[in-house]
């Protein structure tokens, strides 16, 4: 299958890494914002077209898929771009940076039939793959899922320590991970929703700091710091606090309580979850079925993410 994949950051550059062990695609265009990284990154990685034109890169002859690995804001134009133009779409989180652009996007897919997923890589990181095997088995009952996602970005750039073009966002990009694994690991939409925000920064104008909680019905609990002023270890530390263990989760690696390593190297074909996922995305198309993080499925996330919006104003 040819495809393009759009995005010459860190993210595109993952899937890229993934998407060169994966035999049945091929990537044949590389659309990008700024030229000479889009064009450095392309002989980097032998992609015969490159250009910051996307549509000219997704109408390359033969490209089926796009993989979108863009800023958040273009994310649902980009993708609703992609699937009138009859292309199957895989999107980095988040879908939308608002639920009325989710929404829209939900309904393009179902008036299009095409594939339409979500990068939610936590599903398919096979730490988390572990966990939520053993919950469906009935072997753990999460009671309360702790989480840290912390950063250290008092300017504005990008993880490969370039300038933005765009700014982050805690709430509808770093918290849609936490939310969305949450629902999807106890299948249940949290009863109760709360969230409180730091002030803003003075530049970058965005909030730094923020503390969401969350309860499901069942009554587990979720409990998600985020923040942008953490001079320290970086990235998202997942604990889960089960009835029968506790489990600490980095990514693609899995400890228990007492960080004694569990291994995971079984749970699935690859220990990369951005590759996991990218293949459920192609085996997705190729067998005519709906994939695991399709638009319709992440939809919910976004709903919470709304609800925790609104909850900050009130």
């Amino acid at each position: 299958m040819k495809i393009c994949v759009a995005g010459e950051g860190a993210i595109g550059r993952r899937h890229l890494d993934g998407l060169a062990r994966i035999d049945e695609v091929e990537v044949v265009s590389l659309a990008g914002g700024i030229a000479e990284d889009t064009e450095a990154l392309a002989n980097e990685r032998g992609i015969a077209h490159w250009s910051v034109d996307l549509d000219e890169c997704s109408g390359q002859p033969g490209v089926e898929a796009v993989i979108l690995a863009t800023p958040t804001h273009l994310h649902a134009a980009q993708a609703q771009r992609v699937l009138h133009a009859g292309k199957h779409a895989l999107l980095e989180i988040p879908m939308a940076d608002s639920l009325a652009d989710a929404e829209g996007l939900v309904r393009t897919q179902e008036d299009t039939g095409l594939t339409a997923m979500v990068c939610h890589t936590r599903r398919f990181n096979p730490s988390h793959q572990w966990i939520r095997q053993r919950i469906v088995a009935g072997e753990l009952t999460l009671q309360h899922l702790v989480v840290e996602t912390f950063f250290f970005r008092r300017t504005n750039m990008n993880a490969l320590g370039k300038p933005r073009t765009w700014t982050d966002h805690l709430l509808w990009h770093h918290a849609c991970h936490t939310v969305d694994l949450f629902q999807y690991q106890l299948g249940e939409i949290p009863s109760r929703v709360w969230a409180q925000q730091g002030p803003p920064h003075s530049e970058l104008g965005i909030a730094m700091d923020m503390t969401i909680g969350l309860q499901v019905p069942s009554g587990a609990l979720c409990t998600l710091a985020l923040s942008f002023n953490n001079d320290g270890p970086l990235g998202t530390f997942f604990r889960y606090i089960c009835d029968n263990g506790t489990y600490i989760a980095r990514y693609d690696d899995l400890v228990d309580g007492n960080e004694v390593p569990i291994d995971v190297s079984k749970v699935d074909v690859s220990m990369d979850g951005i590759e996991l996922q990218d293949r459920e995305f192609f085996a997705a198309i190729a067998e005519g079925r709906e994939p695991n993080a399709s638009f319709a499925q992440c939809l919910p996330a976004m709903q919470t993410l709304d609800r925790l919006e609104r909850s900050l104003s009130e």
